[in-house]
């Protein structure tokens, strides 16, 4: 209590905080089975509901809970820069908590980058799948830069086409 100090702790757990990308990429996933499974499967919305009664969820759906988990590390980045507006300068715990900020801020980057590349490989399988499958597009390699109507001029007659291009 003489002198309180969180920094440190937020550095040595914040490394830990990474994985959080990999829930993120898969929560539409997640959310959508779920509610599939509700619509299909009276047992199963039985279940759920059964279990979001419980006093210990606070009468919160499921999708709120598996929100929460999403939200938490901008939450701890947002918390921790104002811990750092309030803290005075000269504190013990200003460099370990300006290191956490710094780490916490770079989950939350690779948590964002995570789900930039799910969305990509999602459009990427909805081009492959309106081409007709035939060539494979479909690689964490490839990225969709752009896509839109162009005119297409002919050599011959400098007649335009309109094409649809994936760039």
């Amino acid at each position: 209590t003489s002198t309180p100090r969180i920094g440190d702790i937020l550095q040595k757990l914040a490394p830990f905080l990474k994985m959080y990308g990999e829930y993120v990429k898969n929560f539409d996933n997640a959310m959508e089975l779920v509610k599939t499974w509700t619509e299909r499967s009276p047992q199963f919305k039985f279940i759920i509901q059964d279990i979001q009664k419980e006093k210990v969820c606070g009468n919160l759906t499921l999708q709120h809970h598996m929100l929460e988990p999403v939200q938490r590390i901008p939450r701890y980045e947002m918390l921790l820069k104002d811990y750092l507006r309030k803290l005075p300068q000269d504190s013990l715990d200003w460099k370990d908590a300006e290191k956490s900020l710094e780490i916490i801020s770079t989950a939350a980057s690779h948590s964002n980058s995570a789900i930039r590349k799910m969305e990509n490989l999602k459009k990427l399988l909805e081009i492959y799948e309106m081409l007709g499958e035939e060539e494979d597009i479909v690689n964490p390699s490839n990225e969709l830069i752009k896509e839109g109507q162009i005119l297409k001029l002919a050599a011959r007659n400098t007649s335009a086409q309109e094409r649809y291009l994936f760039l």
